[in-house]
Parts: structure tokens; C-alpha cells; sequence
């Protein structure tokens, strides 16, 4: 059974799930945009034998505190500082850790400072190396180099409902995905500040990409 709950870190409340029995191997599972912990509703209960599964969302996705923008730093440093929070919190300091898309950096960045917290990770779509990027990242890279409010704009495209159903149907078979979680993903853009607090992450992912060298460093120790 998952259970839900709501912890204060750092001024904010941060929703996660648990399952599992707490004498089993912790496996922490950090998920990735669009979405929230609810991308784990059907892994977690598969798990659910062999792991303590804890799943939360970061702050200005799901269920958690989603400050506006201009009162708090959206980057993957800040999220990740937030996410050592939680941890310490929870009292987590022996865990395995799985890591999905934007959850790869906070994940990298917090395994990093704490590899002795780390049992081992699951890397899905969890990149760090500059060829892992591929060639549609280089109208990125013009946007971090020379960075215009025309081009900030254009990655509004990145959370159009349209972007984030083919996120979860594009290169399935017919009939074979559930409409729940794009739907449930779609209705979280239309939450207050949801764009701006995005759009910065977009234009912060440029400092993941600097990172690379040292979460390759934490690879080959580690």
C-alpha cells in the first residue's frame, strides 16, 4: 500500500509517497518533467516487496510548494540543496536511488557531495555526458549563450499539452497508455507561476551541462 504525506523543509512543504516496509533496503525515487511522484503509482507497488520506496515532488511540481519565481531560485542546485533537506529529514542517509530525466541532476548533485549515502543508482533517461545532449540541444545552447525574453518564450513549447501527451504516447503501441498521467501532468501547467518557474529551469539546466566533468568524476570513484 502507498501511503501520502507532506513534510516542512525549508519553509516548504514537500509531498512524497512511501511504501514498503522501513527494515528493507530504502530506494528513493526522484521523477522527472513534467511530472511528479505520481509517475511511480504503478512501479512503487511492484517494489513495494523488496524496497522502502519514498517518492517525492520537488518543490514547484505535484503536490508540493511551488513558491512564484521571483522569491525563490529555480535551479537544479537550489532543488537539489532542498532534496539533501528532505533527506536528512527523513533521517536517509543509506539508500539506493533511482533517477528519471530531471531528477538525474538533483540526484547526480546530491550523490556527488554524499557518496557515502548512495548504495547504488537506476539511471532512466538520466544523462551526463555532453554526447548523450544530441544536435536539438543546440538551440538550447544559442538560448543559454545569448539569452533573449523571444527565445525564453519559445520553450513555452516544452509544457503545451500537445508536447506532453506525445511525451507519453509517442513510439507506444495503440490503446496501451493510459490518458490519467499526461492528464494529470496538463493540469499542473495551468497552476499559478507554473511557466516562469519552468522557463528558469530550462535556462538553469545550462550548469547541469558544467557539471558533467565532476558527476563523471563521482562515476569513475564511486
Amino acid at each position: 500500500m502507498i501511503t501520502y504525506h507532506t513534510l516542512n523543509v525549508n519553509d516548504l512543504t514537500i509531498f512524497y509517497r512511501e511504501a514498503g516496509h522501513p527494515d528493507k533496503p530504502t530506494l528513493v525515487l526522484f521523477h522527472g518533467f513534467p511530472s511528479a511522484s505520481h509517475m511511480f503509482r504503478d512501479l512503487m507497488p511492484a517494489l513495494a516487496d523488496h524496497f522502502h520506496l519514498i517518492a517525492p515532488d520537488f518543490p514547484g511540481f505535484g503536490q508540493s510548494s511551488a513558491p512564484d519565481h521571483s522569491q525563490f531560485i529555480y535551479s537544479f542546485q537550489h532543488l537539489s540543496t532542498v532534496m539533501t533537506a528532505f533527506l536528512k529529514e527523513l533521517h536517509l542517509t543509506s539508500f539506493y536511488l533511482y533517477v528519471f530525466d530531471y531528477g538525474a541532476p538533483i540526484g547526480y548533485y546530491i550523490a556527488q557531495a554524499h557518496p557515502d549515502w548512495i548504495r547504488g543508482i537506476v539511471s532512466q533517461n538520466g544523462n551526463a555526458y555532453q554526447a548523450g545532449l544530441g544536435s536539438k540541444w543546440a538551440a538550447r545552447q544559442d538560448f543559454w549563450d545569448h539569452p533573449t525574453q523571444a527565445k525564453r518564450d519559445s520553450y513555452r513549447s516544452a509544457f503545451a499539452p500537445e508536447t506532453i501527451k506525445g511525451q507519453y504516447i509517442t513510439g507506444t503501441q495503440p490503446n496501451r497508455v493510459a490518458p490519467d498521467g499526461y492528464t494529470l501532468d496538463i493540469a499542473y501547467t495551468h497552476t499559478p507561476d507554473y511557466a516562469e518557474r519552468q522557463l528558469d529551469l530550462i535556462f538553469d539546466y545550462q550548469n547541469n551541462v558544467k557539471a558533467y566533468p565532476l558527476f563523471q568524476q563521482y562515476f569513475r570513484e564511486y
